[in-house]
């Protein structure tokens, strides 16, 4: 077998790898669109039945009970958006216009955001409790306050559930993908493979 032939052989049966790859990247990245995608769907049907039971709330309940209605309406509202344009920005993405650094940087910051997400949502919590606790001792609104403060402990209970949620499964597909590849990182080059 000549030089020109190896060379051939091993070009193509890299070029083979190479794709191979390329798929195996992708699917992955598929699979991180669609966990988002889902819990999108999960926080966009929890925006909805805030937002139809904080407009009933707010329509016939009086008192402290009317306040824990208009916080959730308002505060579904941002979630019903935050939803929209990740399921929007979801479906548009083309991956395989994407290289495979992309997918995983996009990826791995998405486990970034739910984790910051976490720690926001522990302080809407606190921020929860300090208004329910000065709600006992206020004497300018402590109805809006107690509301307001009950209604944060549920959204932001909910969304450190959810969040935390969608970070494990996030993390857990990288974590399975991940073993599988080797990253290589030159002066002005990237490189990844995948063991099969």
């Amino acid at each position: 077998m000549n030089f020109k032939k190896i060379i051939l052989i091993w070009c193509i049966s890299f070029l083979v790898i190479q794709a191979e790859a390329q798929t195996d990247t992708q699917s992955f990245y598929r699979q991180s669109l669609k966990n988002n995608n889902t819990g999108m769907v999960i926080l966009g049907s929890w925006a909805i039945v805030n937002m139809a039971s904080g407009a009933w709330g707010m329509s016939v309940k009086t008192g402290s009970t009317k306040y824990f209605y208009q916080m959730n309406l308002f505060w579904n509202t941002v979630n019903l958006g935050i939803a929209g344009y990740a399921l929007v920005s979801g479906y548009l993405t083309d991956v395989s216009a994407l290289s495979d650094a992309q997918m995983i940087d996009k990826h791995l910051t998405t486990e970034k955001v739910l984790l910051i997400n976490a720690g926001l949502d522990v302080l809407y919590m606190a921020g929860g409790a300090f208004m329910l606790s000065k709600s006992k001792t206020s004497t300018k609104r402590p109805e809006l306050l107690k509301g307001y403060g009950q209604s944060l402990l549920l959204q932001g209970g909910f969304l450190l559930v959810f969040d935390g949620i969608m970070y494990l499964a996030q993390h857990r597909l990288s974590g399975a993908f991940l073993e599988n590849v080797q990253l290589t990182f030159g002066p002005k080059a990237f490189h990844l493979a995948i063991s099969f």
